[in-house]
């Protein structure tokens, strides 16, 4: 019997279609004249699924009771009895009632495949094994039912019903997916904006993952071995030595450019297990893989070339990336072509980015100017002379006659000319004199002896010596100048580094102090200003070596003293390094000025404030007072009353902005009393909602029960609820309620005040909260604006939060946040001075 073919709708969430979904393809496929059942579908009483699904057969599910309740579970004998082309199985990680054949209805869905049956079903992400840890991390919610990754990874298809994350909250607000006494509930928890796109970005990444696995075994199948970019994939070689960290992060950055780029690290083995490398290094590079988010590998190969280019391949890889040989010139002239020259020859397609690195021997240190020619040159000159002469000698004692005296001189000649381009001036004269004594020995009459017999010959050995002198002076010079170039860009390139580091600010004493570091080749450097240290970059062992002075402060040099040549470039650092600090010193006085700015930002509002607002009430109170008081007016029964009450009315509202400011003078000062204690969110809800006077009329309250006790001062929660609630009446259309929501999630509880006013854009969200801001509101009747400011300095005081986000469907929620209290945790008595 042919296997059935299983399709699964997968989702990053409830309500974002799967089951609507998988009953519009039912309908599609009974359309085409294919046999459909429902063998079960749960609606959850949405009425548009409920909807979809009428039209199509159902199997009747089969009732089972369980602790005096009646379960409607998948009736999976009659399923198989009925034997229909295609099933539609809804909820694939549903765990099914004790009693029935299998304990999970994945099982159930096996059963069926295996009948020959073709199943439609769904999924969300978080039902997945493999992710249930990380989805309770994102969610702080644990899944107890839960597929396994081989079940759906043997799917025959698996299509995403994906939607945004502001829809789906709709969705939810409009009562479509929950009923509404669940809603806001589910939106202040796992419905948050930021799960949701979590999770949708969990859902997409592991399709992908599943589509790439599908490609790989396509193309396996079909023996394709050219690479089909289908998305960016970099593989990183890695020797074991320390340049592979430079090699890793340079491929992240290669993976980053695309989006979806995947970061590979491959480490070739010697099947004999002696090639060299360095485990804890490869241990260090492999825990950056997994901070990049990349995968190491390790696989074994002889021909490391070919391993890699192999692994590539197997990849699917479009980037290789690799170190430059750390081969020196001699290994590299005898050795053959590099890992680096062959890879490339056999990649093909496959882009190859050779990265340079300090293991490469191209060290960014200063060249010193001492002598023109290195010791090693000198070196070479002179073995090439011990070497040369002797050689030279044998080939031509065999060959040589009276006549071909001249062609031996200019052979010793050009011997003389090699040597002095090899090693200078001192190999050069060494190889004059051995060559004019065995010119004189071997092929000068007499033979055999050395004898200046003729004062032509001893003329000779001087026009030798002068040669040699000439040519290494010329060699000398060119290497001297070639040198002096090498440290002249050198040099540029440190000043342009040190310019490029004090202009990027305040990382800049840090960067120079290891620019000198490694430029001086120190085994140390530290800038210290008495016995504070600013700044250091390497190991400071022992006493400094040389000390630089750099205003008040010393930069310290360990290791080697540097050589008089550089003692201009130090001088150069040191006053940038001055420069740095004084950039240092005066970003800090700038920083320190910013709150006074704002204090006195404050202070001139508040002048301003004091010279309107409070003007207004105290004139009306004083002219209530005034007309009362005239003994020249009869004033009636009712006028003496309207007097009255706009005084008490003005006077109020006088007591408030006076309130307002006090309370904003304290924040300000940093003298806020803050005293903690467990209370419940309805010990601070309801005197907030006796203040105002608001009753069910105007608010709506979602209190559960069984929230836990919140860790706040309840007075100051209090004026919070009292200054939030007044903004959001302000703002709620008449026909609309202001919903009061609290709920618990990670160890918090959320006060949630949601309103479906006109709402405010995000990103002058923080503008709310900013003292005597109206958002562009003019109406001074209204108060000061320092409601918003004082609730969020209330808030931060208590340990809390109070942020804003939108209400779907338009408006704005409030949300305060604080911590719960533990179950133990005793009172705070205490006032805290914040």
């Amino acid at each position: 019997m042919t296997r059935g073919e299983l399709r699964v709708f997968l989702g990053a969430a409830p309500g974002v279609g799967k089951t609507y979904t998988m009953a519009e393809e039912g309908h599609r496929l009974a359309g085409e004249g294919r046999d459909v059942v429902v063998a079960v579908v749960e609606t959850h009483g949405r009425a548009g699924t409920a909807a979809v699904v009428r039209g199509l057969e159902q199997v009747p599910r089969r009732n089972v009771e369980h602790r005096g309740l009646v379960l409607e579970e998948l009736d999976l004998s009659a399923v198989l009895a009925r034997q229909p082309e295609y099933a539609l199985v809804d909820e694939l990680a549903h765990t099914n009632a004790p009693g029935l054949e299998n304990a999970k209805r994945w099982q159930d869905v096996q059963a069926l495949l295996s009948a020959g049956i073709n199943v439609l079903s769904t999924v969300n992400i978080q039902h997945i094994e493999s992710l249930n840890d990380v989805v309770e991390g994102i969610t702080g919610t644990v899944q107890r039912e839960t597929v396994p990754d081989s079940v759906l990874r043997a799917a025959d298809q698996i299509e995403l019903v994906d939607i945004a994350p502001e829809l789906l909250r709709g969705r939810l607000a409009e009562g479509i997916v929950y009923p509404a006494a669940r809603v806001d509930a589910a939106l202040s928890n796992y419905f948050r904006v930021g799960n949701l796109t979590a999770l949708r970005e969990l859902a997409l990444l592991w399709l992908a993952d599943e589509v790439d696995s599908a490609l790989n075994r396509y193309r396996t199948q079909k023996g394709i071995r050219s690479k089909w970019e289908a998305r960016e994939r970099v593989v990183v070689a890695l020797t074991g030595g320390p340049e592979g960290q430079t090699l890793l992060r340079r491929g992240a950055r290669i993976a980053a450019r695309s989006a979806g780029g995947e970061l590979l690290a491959v480490h070739v083995t010697n099947p004999d297990g002696l090639r060299e490398s360095h485990p804890g290094e490869l241990a260090v590079q492999r825990a950056l893989v997994e901070k990049l988010g990349g995968s190491f590998h390790q696989v074994v190969g002889v021909d490391i070339p070919g391993a890699l280019v192999d692994f590539a391949r197997s990849a699917n890889a479009t980037q290789l990336v690799i170190g430059v040989s750390r081969r020196d010139r001699l290994k590299a002239l005898f050795g053959g072509p590099g890992i680096g020259a062959t890879v490339i020859r056999l990649s093909g397609d496959i882009d190859v980015h050779i990265v340079n690195h300090g293991a490469a021997g191209g060290h960014r240190g200063l060249p010193r100017l001492g002598g023109a020619l290195s010791a090693r040159r000198r070196a070479a000159g002179f073995a090439l002379a011990l070497a040369g002469g002797p050689l030279l000698t044998w080939l031509l004692v065999g060959v040589s006659t009276p006549e071909s005296i001249t062609s031996d001189v200019l052979a010793y000649q050009l011997l003389v000319i090699l040597v002095a381009l090899a090693g200078g001036i001192w190999p050069a004269l060494f190889a004059a004199l051995l060559s004019g004594v065995t010119l004189d020995y071997f092929f000068i009459q007499p033979l055999h002896t050395v004898t200046v017999s003729e004062p032509l010959h001893l003329f000779a050995l001087v026009l030798y010596a002068a040669n040699a002198m000439l040519v290494s002076f010329v060699v000398d010079r060119a290497a001297r100048r070639s040198r002096a170039a090498r440290r002249a860009a050198s040099e540029s390139d440190l000043l342009a580094s040190v310019a490029g580091n004090v202009l990027r600010g305040e990382d800049a004493v840090e960067a120079l102090v290891g620019r000198v570091q490694e430029a001086f080749n120190l085994d140390a450097a530290r800038l210290r200003s008495d016995d504070t240290e600013l700044a250091v970059a390497g190991s400071v062992s022992g006493q400094p070596a040389h000390k630089v002075p750099v205003g008040a402060a010393v930069l310290e040099l360990y290791g080697s003293v540097p050589a008089a040549a550089d003692r201009r470039l130090l001088e150069v650092i040191a006053a940038q390094l001055g420069a740095a600090l004084d950039y240092r010193d005066l970003s800090a006085r700038a920083e320190g000025l910013v709150p006074l700015a704002a204090a006195d930002r404050v202070r001139t509002a508040l002048l301003a404030a004091v010279g309107h607002d409070l003007r207004r009430p105290l004139t009306a109170a004083t002219a209530a007072v005034t007309s009362l008081r005239a003994q020249d007016v009869a004033w009636s029964e009712q006028d003496r009353e309207e007097l009255l009450a706009t005084a008490e009315e003005s006077l109020q509202t006088l007591s408030a902005l006076v309130t307002s400011l006090l309370d904003v003078s304290r924040l300000q000062a940093g003298v806020l009393a803050v005293s903690l204690a467990p209370l419940e969110a309805a010990d601070a809800v309801l005197p907030a909602l006796e203040e105002l006077r608001l009753g069910p009329g105007q608010v709506q309250l979602d209190l559960p029960a069984g929230l836990p006790p919140i860790l706040g001062d309840a007075v100051l929660l209090q004026r919070v609820l009292v200054n939030v609630l007044a903004n959001a009446m302000r703002f709620s259309p008449p026909q609309e309620k202001v919903v009061l929501a609290a709920s618990e999630f990670g160890g918090k509880v959320e006060i949630r005040v949601i309103d479906c006013g006109p709402g405010i854009s995000p990103e002058r969200g923080d503008e709310m909260f900013v003292p005597f801001q109206r958002l562009g509101d003019t109406d001074n009747q209204t108060g000061l604006g320092l409601g918003l400011a004082v609730a969020k300095g209330f808030m931060e005081g208590m340990g809390g939060t109070l942020e804003t986000e939108k209400t779907p469907g338009g408006g704005l929620t409030m949300v305060l946040g604080l911590p719960a209290a533990q179950a133990d945790q005793p009172a705070d008595a205490a006032a805290a001075a914040l």
